[in-house]
């Protein structure tokens, strides 16, 4: 009897697994299906760049970082936009020459690194953008300090050329160019103090740049790190980016490197979304986080303060692991600004998980060890906000909830229930993604427009369409950068 029943345990316990496995492989067919039936590749998903920078390029300085991208923009000429089939024309096809999203209609191309040089600077920026983004993504702080800095804005490998740019990107490539531009800035000002502004994975990388500084004793380079939705951690399931790509390459299935194949539209972002970019940042990520981890806590007290930047609502980045960032670090003068959703009453009762949830217990802790504040609504009855800060206040002493209030005179515009990932680095006035329409300018203008029908038409979501764009907080982040710069000028 013991027999039989184990016998048939056994048979169970088989069927059970065939059944699971048989489930799972017609799940990835499924998958794999769906996801080569997207729209058909363009010259600018598979076309192969020789002139990009990669770790193991061989260059001695930053000039010559920027005559090899002076190669790789004539690359991409000849390539890409001589070789464009007629039915790939568009209005909006940033390749196509005189199209709505030319690059060539602004008066400066921001897909390029540029420099900004002041030859009495008291100080020097250099500006590090996002993945699939260029330099335009911190265009605005740029104006802001033009004339006051010397200021860097570096096109990262990758970026500002074709899509296709970042299916063979790795982070140590952008590692190594931050590395050049670094030391390009710290022999041009010649002992000043240099600061960095990163944006999102421009953030990460700025990070990874003075651990890996710092875990072999050596001095920081940086004044202070100044961090706008910055790419400290990741849902988990971004781990799963290398096993598509894995896939697509074994079965020769070309649109499996790819998470979105959309129209470029955009002159300064990639609309489409190579699967190896999110791996790229997963990877700094975690290699961020493992020099963290071994870090002394002599080593941790050499890391610069950090001005963060943070929307509490981010569908890219993991707003609780900045938190965490700031949590290991021992005090010394860090900083987080935190952007709450718009908690009118209409807004609040139609959120189904509140993000802030789970960071007020760690946010409001007594034990809180860094400068914070909270950039939320009055009262639920009014779109005006004000700051509130948490943690230690400029002086390093315990702030308790509700102290240190200031009414700020910045609204909320109609129609805005929260900030996003791409919307903090951009003010309302800004020519490509805000909400201020300038009728005679002859080119795009992504943040002022929302287009109205059914469902399921455009090649561009809604979601995308609809996802905030600018920031209606921008002079305050201004005003608080100026701040935090004056505070660690030494």
């Amino acid at each position: 009897m013991k027999a039989i029943i184990i016998g048939s345990t056994k048979h169970l316990f088989l069927a059970a697994l065939y059944a699971s496995i048989g489930i799972a492989v017609a799940l990835l067919a499924t998958g794999i299906y769906f996801l080569n039936a997207r729209p058909e590749l363009s010259l600018w998903h598979t076309v192969e760049l020789d002139n990009e920078f990669h770790y193991n390029t061989k260059l001695a300085s930053f000039n010559e970082y920027l005559a090899l991208e002076e190669r790789l923009f004539a690359e991409v000429e000849r390539k890409v936009v001589q070789k464009i089939p007629a039915n790939e024309f568009s209005p909006v096809n940033r390749y196509v020459k005189n199209s709505l999203s030319d690059p060539a209609h602004w008066p400066q191309n921001w897909n390029r690194s540029y420099e900004w040089p002041k030859a009495d600077a008291e100080f020097g920026v250099l500006l590090l953008h996002g993945m699939s983004d260029s330099p335009y993504a911190l265009s605005n702080v740029a104006a802001h300090f033009k004339g006051k800095a010397h200021v860097l804005g570096l096109r990262l490998p990758g970026h500002g050329t074709i899509p296709s740019g970042l299916t063979e990107v790795y982070w140590q490539d952008l590692a190594a160019a931050v590395n050049l531009a670094t030391a390009h800035m710290r022999q041009s000002l010649k002992g000043k103090p240099l600061f960095v502004v990163g944006f999102s994975t421009g953030a990460a990388v700025a990070l990874n740049h003075e651990l890996e500084r710092i875990s072999q004793d050596k001095k920081p380079d940086y004044a202070g790190m100044i961090f706008i939705s910055p790419a400290i951690g990741l849902a988990p399931l971004a781990a799963a980016a290398r096993w598509q790509s894995w896939i697509g390459r074994l079965l020769e299935l070309d649109k499996l490197q790819w998470n979105s194949i959309q129209v470029e539209y955009d002159p300064f972002k990639y609309t489409s979304f190579a699967v190896n970019a999110g791996d790229v940042v997963y990877q700094l990520a975690l290699r961020n986080q493992g020099l963290l981890a071994g870090l002394t806590l002599p080593q941790r007290a050499q890391v610069p303060s950090i001005l963060t930047f943070q929307s509490v609502v981010d569908a890219t980045v993991s707003t609780s692991a900045v938190n965490n960032l700031y949590q290991t670090l021992p005090e010394k003068g860090h900083e987080l600004v935190l952007f709450d959703m718009n908690r009118l009453d209409v807004n609040t009762k139609m959120v189904s998980n509140d993000p802030l949830a789970g960071l007020l217990s760690s946010i409001n802790s007594p034990a809180q060890h860094y400068r914070g504040t909270m950039v939320e609504n009055i009262s639920h009855e009014t779109t005006q906000v004000q700051a509130r800060s948490f943690g230690l206040d400029a002086l390093g002493n315990v702030v308790t909830e509700g102290k240190e209030v200031r009414a700020l005179d910045l609204y909320w515009p109609a129609g805005v229930y929260s900030l996003s990932h791409v919307a903090l680095p951009f003010g309302v006035d800004d020519g490509l993604y805000g909400a201020v329409i300038q009728p005679d300018l002859h080119r795009i203008q992504i943040g002022s427009s929302a287009s109205r029908g059914e469902r399921g038409l455009y090649s561009v979501s809604a979601s995308e369409m609809l996802r905030q764009k600018w920031n209606p907080f921008f002079p305050y982040l201004l005003e608080r950068m100026d701040e935090y710069r004056l505070a660690h000028m030494h």
